[in-house]
């Protein structure tokens, strides 16, 4: 019996219903951290396009480049540069194995149309995730 008048909360912590921890390394990543690897990833690929394209702006060169440099790094190291700068990294079906290039390919493919990664669950996954069976966690 509660004694102090509140109720028992029925909320389950988010990444219970994938069988990830609460808090710490493994648990799934706040929404504003994951949107600052976005944003450092974003901001390579445009530098990586500059490059290419200078003098002129890259412009829709960069999505190019974030594609590969997404694509590429997932499937090397399980983490873009923007995860690994802010702890993060990819948790997929098969821990301990490399990402599968075709959920690497359809995961990018989905975050660089945005909407889709803004679509969340109630663990904050965004259906990019979702549709390739993954989750950013913390690393």
């Amino acid at each position: 019996m509660i004694r102090d008048g509140s109720s028992p909360s029925q909320e389950r912590p988010r990444g219970a219903s994938l069988g990830l921890p609460a808090d710490g390394p493994g648990s799934l990543a706040a929404f504003s951290t994951r949107v600052g690897a976005f944003l450092i990833d974003s901001l390579a690929a445009a530098l990586v396009a500059g490059l290419f394209t200078a003098p002129q702006l890259p412009g829709n060169w960069s999505l190019l480049s974030f594609g590969v440099l997404t694509v590429v790094s997932l499937v090397a190291a399980g983490q873009t540069p923007g995860m690994r700068l802010l702890g993060l990294r990819l948790a997929h079906p098969r821990p301990g194995a490399r990402l599968a290039l075709w959920r690497a390919v359809v995961r990018t493919g989905l975050l660089v149309l945005l909407v889709p990664a803004l679509l969340v669950d109630a663990d904050g996954r965004g259906l990019h995730d979702r549709l390739t069976g993954t989750a950013v966690v913390r690393d």
